[in-house]
């Protein structure tokens, strides 16, 4: 009987009927619990962490937050590093970023741990706030703390996508020295981040280690049978229905690394025709896409040797809307093409980056 009387809270909570607007609503959520305890019931922190998850994914971060708050006024309940993390995460989607800041520069020492610095790390990290993140980063590097690569992600995802590629590398280098294991994720950005500058001997290297590893190898297997699944389902295809990856929608930026992460993939299995779907499939998308994938496919093209399905790549950049060319990875794909003999694509290519009054300063450079 206690348990069903628990479960009523949590269905009162999240059904929507207390709730009756998300932005600005008429009743708040800790008058919900107020009002369950005053007739005689009790909760505890495990329903509250319940009826907090089941807040956030609604979306409904405003009452979410006032649950956190009642939790933290009420001392019988005792807090864990996730819950102030959660809270920083509330804070900075109700009030904003510097709210949260604030929040987590008046912890006290003992509740600064790895999950609220990483909690704040991704504020700044999903705003794209670099030099704040930079700042926090290098406190994070500083402090006595052990953290996962969950944080280390953080950063790398930021430098892609604002485009700083070549600090991706520096992150991970850190991440070794303080002897973190890479998970998948850690795996993804490195790896699309070298393959977005054409660092093709490097992207190789990590592959190599990721076969050693055996933890990442089955996560890459998931990674590949979730993407057949995908592709065979007509998912990245059909933009008719309501799939996966909606062209009406677009890729958000994560899912565009994770895509250019999966072509990668396939050049290390030597998976051509794989390449090609995926590649098909994120065109008929109507996300804009950027240098960095264009760059991504070539080079996984490049490390198989197929020139022809390279030169239909450049074609294809070249009548797309693309208008920001990272000058370093148009340099290095320059002197690829002349590597290869693809001269007259070289030729075209750079007469496209002058259209663009983009041109690199060298263009026979292969670095």
């Amino acid at each position: 009987m206690k348990l069903k009387r628990h479960r009523v809270l949590i269905e009162t909570m999240i059904s929507g009927a207390e709730f009756s607007g998300l932005r600005l609503p008429k009743r708040s959520a800790v008058n919900v619990i107020q009002r369950w305890v005053s007739e005689g019931n009790q909760t505890n922190i495990s329903e509250l962490r319940q009826i907090l998850k089941e807040l956030r994914r609604s979306q409904r971060y405003k009452h979410a937050l006032e649950i956190s708050e009642w939790m933290v006024t009420h001392e019988e309940f005792v807090l864990s590093d996730s819950d102030y993390a959660t809270r920083i995460d509330l804070m900075t989607k109700v009030f904003g970023i510097d709210a949260a800041e604030r929040y987590f520069e008046g912890l006290p020492l003992s509740v600064k741990t790895s999950e609220t610095y990483t909690a704040l790390l991704h504020s700044y990290a999903a705003a794209k706030w670099t030099e704040k993140a930079e700042d926090l980063y290098e406190r994070i590097k500083e402090s006595n703390l052990s953290f996962s690569a969950l944080t280390y992600n953080e950063m790398m995802t930021l430098y892609m996508s604002v485009g700083q590629v070549e600090k991706v590398t520096l992150v991970v280098e850190e991440l070794k020295r303080k002897k973190v294991v890479p998970d998948i994720f850690t795996y993804n950005l490195w790896i699309s981040s070298c393959a977005a500058t054409l660092n093709i001997n490097e992207v190789r290297k990590i592959l190599d280690e990721m076969s050693l590893d055996s933890s990442s190898n089955d996560d890459w297997s998931k990674y590949i049978n979730l993407v057949n699944i995908y592709i065979t389902a007509g998912y990245l295809v059909n933009a008719e229905n309501s799939t996966l990856v909606e062209a009406e929608k677009g890729v958000t930026q994560r899912e565009w690394i994770t895509y250019d992460f999966l072509i990668i993939l396939y050049a290390g299995l030597g998976n051509k025709d794989k390449i090609d779907q995926i590649w098909k499939s994120l065109r008929m998308t109507k996300q804009k896409m950027t240098s960095r994938n264009y760059i991504c496919v070539l080079s996984s093209y490049l490390m198989l040797g197929h020139l022809k399905e390279m030169g239909e790549v450049i074609d294809q950049w070249k009548q797309s809307a693309t208008s920001k060319f990272d000058l370093s990875a148009c340099n290095r794909l320059l002197g690829a093409f002349a590597d290869v003999g693809l001269t007259e694509k070289a030729n075209d290519f750079h007469m496209l980056l002058v259209q663009k009054n983009c041109a690199p300063a060298h263009t026979n450079e292969s670095g």
